[in-house]
């Protein structure tokens, strides 16, 4: 566990936290390339980061997801009970729907597999300071960011009815039928019905790609 040195003024503040250590030197190393970059901390698990982010308030964490002792999805949801978690990218090398649907439950901003090039990972970083989002979701094969083409808007294919975008909403905070059936005071059976006719309307197989395709396209 490392902190860095005094960032430029202006400066993206950046904490890594990846346990090989190869792959974290070389993310120093890149990220300090670019003059608007600046690495303050390291860390090697994530119980180094529990104690290292809250203590250096970074802009931007880059977070390892499958690392020892505790993992990605556990410091995410740790930092967030505590009210620390700054605005977070998961870093990867599995493209799993699933992981990207945890994580971005447990408050991750983005996501991005180890293998996308400095330019990719400076303007995820950047987007993600800024209060966006950065998706890759290994469903659609490509990254969201300010110089991918524009996702065409839902509204210009499906027409989801209010009620059926607020299921969406809470579809994508991980709240089951029978948990949206209580939160909008319905039964679990209406609530079936709206999940059948998003799936269908959105042309997706399954609750997982509808909110990763929600995401994508910004509608959530």
């Amino acid at each position: 566990m490392t902190a860095g040195d005094a960032a430029v003024p202006g400066a993206i503040r950046v904490c890594v936290v990846e346990d090989q250590t190869l792959v974290r030197q070389g993310l120093r190393s890149m990220l300090g390339l670019s003059p608007d970059m600046h690495v303050v901390a390291e860390a090697e698990d994530g119980v180094q980061a529990l104690t290292l982010v809250p203590a250096v308030r970074p802009d931007v964490l880059l977070l390892d997801y499958r690392m020892p002792h505790l993992d990605g999805l556990g410091v995410l949801r740790a930092l967030s009970a505590q009210g620390t978690l700054p605005p977070t990218l998961i870093l990867t090398t599995f493209d799993d729907d699933d992981l990207l649907i945890h994580g971005v439950e447990a408050g991750a901003r983005g996501y991005l597999l180890k293998d996308v090039s400095l330019e990719v990972l400076l303007g995820a970083i950047r987007t993600v300071a800024a209060g966006g989002r950065w998706l890759q979701p290994v469903s659609t094969g490509r990254g969201r960011g300010p110089d991918a083409p524009a996702a065409p808007r839902l509204e210009d294919h499906v027409a989801l009815t209010e009620r059926e975008r607020e299921v969406l909403r809470l579809m994508a905070g991980g709240y089951s039928n029978r948990e949206i059936a209580a939160l909008i005071t319905t039964t679990e059976g209406t609530i079936k019905g709206y999940v059948s006719n998003i799936l269908s309307k959105m042309g997706v197989r399954d609750r997982t790609r509808a909110v990763l395709r929600a995401m994508e396209i910004q509608l959530i």
